[in-house]
Order: structure tokens, then C-alpha cells, then sequence
């Protein structure tokens, strides 16, 4: 016997009829006599029509009564999967996230879990045989008492957080999909499913664009060890497919140089000219960036032939990239720039494998295949285990199926 946790999607219980696929994928791993907890997301399209009147009862709502709102969608879903469960004969009951409790920070819409007590639920496990249906995306500020949410994507996060307090066996994501490919199978016909990913590589896959898992659920799933399935609940339920374990890298037995190709089309590019180079320009330039939330990705410098002045690009979410330059615009007295040009007709390639460790000349292949096909590349970061190049964005498709063959991804396993 095994103690599990099941995550379901938004897709995976749109309807009342999806929500009986999902009590079918419950009963089959109570029929093999494991303990199941279940976290479920709200239906599809109700968070995004919860923040709407959000939105239209006052533009700039109260963060705190925004999460009392939204929170409402995954207790919907929780109370009617329990239900269908206890109408199959199963054991079942709704918890909400305060009454675990999941304890978060005050960060309302945005909060971070501090602490979870997974002890009732344990309780319920041993003394009830209950199946426990999980409200994700939700926790409890406890010093003010108040709901909070976890932003998007949450209830990945809810889940694996929930594995760690419980100490289960494992985590399975059920999603659309029936695993983490090498890319988008959508652009790469011949992308494949990858049996196994590390966590490194999935927590590099997931910020760089791969929609599969929310980041800080992979980061809490590295560091408690959870090892974690992502599958597919439109599979059978009496005949589901393994779909992809995220786990240790020792976990692997034979790893290739490059596991997946990654692509974010949310990146806005900003160059300042002829900034002064002299200590204190980068904190002037960044310093207001980061007091503003937005996150910066890419960073290059170049030093001009005169030496006294330099360029700077970087990246920003293109959503930021309007407030950036305005803020940038407020504070060029300070920095002391020539002018400032954008683009947001970028996208962000990126290789990612755990392999390039022990490889040497791996981005510098990809420099000379993009080169061939009259790829330009703007900028480029890299880390021990991936790189990520700049470029325009007419280029996306052909650039994702160069890379993808490149490093022998089409072929089979």
C-alpha cells in the first residue's frame, strides 16, 4: 500500500462529466488499496471569470477580498468531486485550505506556503479510509486569519507541498497531457514523450516557457524529494499511461546531453545607449526595476570604442515592458543614457539538459546550425545546465525544430 497524491487541472474537471473521469482514476488507486489525497484546481474558465468581477466591482480591488473571491472555484470543485465519490461507494470528504491548515505568507494573490500540519488528514486516512478532496491554489494567513491564493498555477504548488506534509510515496499531476516532451509536439511533430526528467531540468524547463508545472512546484518537489508524475486524465482509467517521472538525477540511468527545447514568446528586449560607465549605473538602472516587481532576464554589456560609455540590453515579461520603459524614462537623468530602443517582437530559445556538465562545445553547435538557417541572435545567458538565446520571433518555429534535431531529440529513445 501506497499513500498518493492526485492533482487535477482545470481541463481535467471542466464539467460534472469530467469530474466522473476523475472519481474513476481516484477508485482505481483505492481498489489497489492506497491512500489517496486529491487536489483539484477550479473548473476551467471559472478563475479567469471570477477575477473578471473582481475587476468589475472596482479596478483597484482589496487584494485580501480578491482571495476570499477566487478562492470560491476550487471549493466548488472539491465539495462536487466528493461528492461523485461518495456516490461510488468511496469515503470521501472536501477540505479547504484552511482547514488543513496550508499556512502561507500575507502576500495575497501571490502567497508562498510557510507551513503545512498534514496531521488530520493522516488521522482521517487511518481512522475513516477517506479519500481527502483538497481545495489547491489556497491557504490561511494566520496572524490576520484571512484566505489567501497562491497565484496561477497554485495548485501544483498546493499539491506537492501536500506529498512533503504527508509524506506520501509520490505526486501524480494529472493534465492535458500524458507527459513533458522534448519540446512542443505542436512545432516538433516528432518531439517524444521523456520517461524520466531531474528536477533540475524540470525547474528549467517550467521558467523558461514549458507550461507543464508551475515552477515553485518543482522547486518544492527538489527539495523534499517528492518524486512526482506528470499524466494525462483524458487516459482510460483502467488503463492509464505511466507519463513522465520529475525525480533525482541519480534517479536516471542514461541521460542525454540535451533533454528538451524550451520557448518563451513573453520576452520584451530593451537596449539603453551610450550609458556612462562608471560604478553605480547597473544598481540605477536595475535598482528602480526591481522596486517595481519587474523581473529581468537577460543582461548584456558592451563597452564602446570611446571606453567611457557602454550598452546595455536586457529582457524583461513583455507585459512589463510599457511600465519599464516609463520608469527607465523617469530616471534617465540619474543613469545618464543617449537613448533608450525596444523590441517586442523577441522569443527566447532554450536548451536544457543536465548533460552539458560534462560537455564541452554544446551552445556553439547551436551557434553555428542557427547561423546556417540566417538566424540572428540578439543575446545569449547560460548556466551549468542550459542556454538561452535571444531572437527574433518570425524565427521561433524554425529555430525550436533546429535546435530539437540537432541534439538527436527526433529520433527515438
Amino acid at each position: 500500500m501506497a499513500r498518493l497524491v492526485m492533482k487535477f487541472g482545470g481541463t481535467s474537471v471542466a464539467n460534472i462529466e469530467r469530474i466522473r473521469n476523475v472519481a474513476r482514476h481516484v477508485k482505481r488507486e483505492i481498489d489497489a488499496g492506497h491512500e489517496v489525497a486529491v487536489v483539484v484546481s477550479a473548473m476551467s474558465g471559472k478563475t479567469n471569470e471570477l477575477v473578471g468581477w473582481c475587476r468589475d466591482a472596482s479596478v483597484l480591488h482589496d487584494a485580501r477580498e480578491y482571495d476570499t473571491v477566487v478562492a470560491s472555484g476550487e471549493q466548488v470543485t472539491s465539495g462536487l468531486l466528493a461528492i461523485t465519490l461518495q456516490d461510488m461507494g468511496i469515503p470521501a470528504r472536501s477540505w479547504q485550505g484552511w482547514q488543513i491548515p496550508i499556512e502561507t505568507d500575507g502576500a495575497h494573490g501571490a502567497a508562498r506556503i510557510t507551513g503545512i500540519d498534514g496531521s488530520k488528514i493522516i488521522q482521517h486516512f487511518n481512522e475513516r479510509g477517506e479519500v481527502a478532496v483538497v481545495s489547491g491554489f489556497q491557504g490561511i494567513h494566520r496572524p490576520t486569519g484571512r484566505i489567501s491564493t497562491l497565484g496561477r498555477g497554485g495548485s501544483d504548488t498546493s499539491a506537492v507541498a501536500l506529498a512533503a506534509a504527508i509524506q506520501a510515496d509520490r505526486c501524480d499531476i494529472y493534465t492535458d497531457v500524458d507527459g513533458v516532451y522534448t519540446t512542443d509536439p505542436r512545432i516538433v511533430p516528432q518531439a517524444r514523450r521523456l520517461d524520466r526528467v531531474s528536477f533540475e531540468e524540470m525547474l528549467e524547463m517550467a521558467s523558461l516557457g514549458a507550461k507543464v508545472l508551475q515552477v515553485r512546484s518543482v522547486e518544492l518537489a527538489m527539495i523534499h524529494n517528492v518524486k512526482t508524475f506528470v499524466r494525462s486524465s483524458f487516459d482510460d482509467p483502467a488503463d492509464p499511461k505511466p507519463g513522465t517521472l520529475i525525480c533525482d538525477e541519480e534517479d536516471i540511468v542514461e541521460q542525454q546531453i540535451i533533454t528538451g527545447i524550451a520557448y518563451s514568446k513573453d520576452e520584451a528586449q530593451i537596449t539603453l545607449r551610450r550609458v556612462a560607465d562608471k560604478p553605480g549605473v547597473a544598481a540605477a538602472i536595475f535598482g528602480p526595476l526591481a522596486d517595481a516587481s519587474i523581473n529581468v532576464d537577460m543582461i548584456i554589456q558592451v563597452v564602446s570604442d570611446d571606453t567611457v560609455t557602454t550598452d546595455i540590453t536586457f529582457t524583461v515579461p513583455t507585459a512589463d515592458y510599457e511600465r519599464a520603459k516609463t520608469i527607465l524614462e523617469g530616471v534617465r537623468d540619474r543613469i545618464g543614457y543617449a537613448s533608450l530602443q525596444g523590441a517586442t517582437d523577441v522569443v527566447k530559445i532554450s536548451a536544457i539538459g543536465v548533460g552539458m556538465r560534462s560537455h564541452a562545445g554544446v551552445a556553439a553547435r547551436a551557434f553555428r546550425a542557427l547561423a546556417e538557417k540566417g538566424i540572428n541572435i540578439r543575446a545569449i545567458t547560460t548556466s551549468e545546465i542550459k542556454f538561452s538565446l535571444l531572437i527574433d520571433a518570425a524565427y521561433t518555429e524554425l529555430a525550436v525544430r533546429t535546435l530539437h534535431s540537432l541534439y538527436g531529440l527526433d529520433k527515438a529513445a
